[in-house]
């Protein structure tokens, strides 16, 4: 039961990041609607839900009679009440593989007639999310043609997972790859592993942090010769999302490294997604990184903001 008192009938494909994805027989399109939105739930199927403890259950979930918005969760035969604002994620058990997977894919264009000037920026991510894991990749492109000056490239991807604990701590692995012309990068990878912590795990934002080591490995678009680096890293993640239809996601990292005296470096991230109907969607995004002992000839900072129109397939 919704808010505005309709009553759906149906499946419930799952829950995450305060949207409920809804299937019923007499449509063959799902529902997305807002959690918030909803009063009333009951179903007999079992589901792995979450709460904002950081717990998880296998039960199957049922309104309260004479409690507003309190559902009750079975726990190894005793019965847990929760507020419906508590559950942060919910899935059926079984669930298909292109039921856990979200993809992102968007693109921007700019061409302008003087210096015959070009720009293609592309972004393509994917999120899985499993009962006890997620496991997230991207892959940026930043490519700018322009009579009389020097082609500029840039390619940001990401591979990782994190491994969910109870409590709200997590455990995570991520490779990193990075190329730009600024910083005469032809690809520096950082592969990162360590451990973390969800101060804020709701149906309105996620804030962590999480530490620990990382390597990584520099080649060089110039003759300087590679160089590796044996690295800490601290970082700190911000999801804010169900503002209406816009969400915004941040992540920052520092790396001082270990092996060579003085040197750190910073990669920052700046997402806000702004959804329109048909799963379509405008983002602006920013990507800042920073040495502080660059090779000769480099900059010490590059950065590119993109603003796209992309559509998400969940």
């Amino acid at each position: 039961k919704l808010a505005n008192n309709d009553v759906l009938v149906g499946s419930i494909e799952k829950m995450d990041r305060s949207i409920l994805t809804f299937s019923t027989s007499y449509d063959d399109s799902d529902f997305k609607i807002k959690w918030g939105e909803v009063l009333e739930i009951r179903s007999v199927q079992k589901f792995i839900i979450s709460v904002t403890d950081g717990e998880r259950y296998t039960s199957t979930i049922q309104s309260v009679s004479g409690k507003n918005k309190i559902v009750a969760i079975d726990n190894e035969g005793s019965e847990l009440e929760f507020a419906l604002n508590d559950i942060v994620f919910i899935e059926p058990i079984g669930g298909s593989f292109l039921a856990r997977l979200t993809v992102d894919l968007d693109l921007g264009i700019t061409v302008t007639k003087a210096n015959n000037y070009r720009q293609l920026t592309t972004n393509l991510s994917a999120t899985y999310l499993a009962y006890k894991w997620r496991a997230r990749g991207l892959y940026k492109t930043v490519l700018t043609r322009q009579d009389g000056s020097a082609d500029i490239n840039r390619m940001d991807a990401e591979l990782g997972a994190d491994y969910y604990l109870p409590h709200d701590w997590f455990v995570n692995a991520k490779a990193i790859y990075l190329a730009n012309d600024e910083q005469l990068l032809d690809l520096r990878s950082t592969y990162q592993a360590g451990a973390g912590y969800y101060f804020i795990r709701n149906n309105s934002m996620f804030f962590s942090a999480n530490a620990g080591l990382a390597y990584s490995k520099e080649i060089f678009t110039s003759d300087t010769p590679d160089r590796t680096s044996t690295e800490g890293y601290v970082g700190i993640g911000f999801n804010k999302y169900a503002i209406g239809d816009l969400s915004v996601q941040t992540a920052a990292a520092l790396y001082p490294s270990f092996s060579q005296s003085g040197r750190y470096r910073v990669d920052f991230n700046f997402d806000m997604k702004y959804d329109l109907p048909l799963d379509f969607y405008i983002r602006l995004g920013l990507s800042y990184n920073y040495d502080n002992q660059p090779v000769e000839g480099a900059a010490d900072n590059d950065y590119v903001f993109t603003t796209a129109f992309g559509w998400e397939w969940n």
